[in-house]
Formats: C-alpha cells, sequence, structure tokens
C-alpha cells in the first residue's frame, strides 16, 4: 500500500507541475511579452521571487524526492507489475521536469533578476528570454505530462497484476 499511494501522489504532483508550466507556456508569457520590456521584466521578477514558496516548492520538489525513491524502488523490484512504468515516470519528471528547471530555466531567471528592468541590456536579454526560457519550459511541461500520465499507468499495471 506505500507504494501505491507514493505512486499516486508523484502522479498527482506531477500533473499539478504540468499544469502550472503548461499555464506559463500557453498564456503567462504570452501576455508578459505583450507588456512594454521593462514592466514584462519586473513582473517576471516578481514571480520568480515569489514562486519560492512552501505550497509550490513543496509540490515541485517533493514530487522529485517521490520519484527519486520510485525509481530506486523499481530498480530493487524490477519483476514487480508496474516498476518499468514507475522508472520510466521518474526518470521523466526527474530529468525533463526537475533537471531541466535546474539547468535551463533557474539560470535564465539568475540572469534576468540580476538585471534592472528599464536598461537596454535587460530589452535585449529579455528579447532572448522569452523565447529560450518558453522553449525550456515547454519541454518541462511536456516532461511532467508524461510523469503523470506513466505513473498513472503504472498504478493500472499494478492492481491488474
Amino acid at each position: 500500500m506505500p507504494l501505491f499511494v507514493l505512486t499516486l501522489l508523484a502522479a498527482l504532483g506531477s500533473g499539478v507541475i504540468a499544469g502550472v508550466f503548461f499555464a506559463f507556456s500557453s498564456f503567462v508569457m504570452g501576455a508578459l511579452q505583450r507588456l512594454p520590456a521593462a514592466q514584462g521584466i519586473a513582473a517576471m521578477q516578481s514571480i520568480s521571487v515569489v514562486v519560492l514558496n512552501r505550497s509550490f516548492l513543496g509540490v515541485f520538489v517533493g514530487t522529485a524526492v517521490a520519484c527519486a525513491v520510485l525509481g530506486f524502488i523499481a530498480l530493487l523490484r524490477w519483476e514487480a507489475p508496474g516498476a518499468s512504468l514507475r522508472l520510466l515516470g521518474a526518470l521523466a519528471y526527474l530529468i525533463g521536469c526537475f533537471g531541466v528547471t535546474m539547468a535551463f530555466n533557474v539560470p535564465r531567471n539568475d540572469a534576468l533578476e540580476a538585471l534592472k528592468p528599464e536598461t537596454a541590456e535587460a530589452a535585449a536579454y529579455w528579447a532572448r528570454y522569452l523565447v529560450e526560457w518558453t522553449r525550456w519550459n515547454t519541454v518541462r511541461t511536456l516532461a511532467a505530462f508524461v510523469a503523470a500520465t506513466v505513473l498513472t499507468l503504472s498504478l493500472v499495471q499494478r492492481t491488474e497484476g
């Protein structure tokens, strides 16, 4: 039963994160792009600060921890029903969502945070940032969605097996 609950929590967490990231790729970044550069930059700088809260980080990091544990268990109990799907879902989240965030989105946020919104340098960076950040955000959105889907399927396979 604990494996079922951990898998369910990881699937739900992946789905929540996929939804948050989907919102950014589908309309938040587009809305920020419509603003004058200095206002868009200031808004994104504010978002980057506010997102570091208990509720978001709890789900984002908690899901990564759950996926790491699920991946480890899947390797230890490879013959168990759903093990390969749990491993695949865990890797999708850990690499495609959490890893991409740390390697690509966070460094861009840090670079944006260091800029004064009203400068020409910030406006030039903002134009690149919008394209690059959104591209990587879409990758992590898809990875979190795949993780949620595959982890959910592992629950079905586990209960049928």
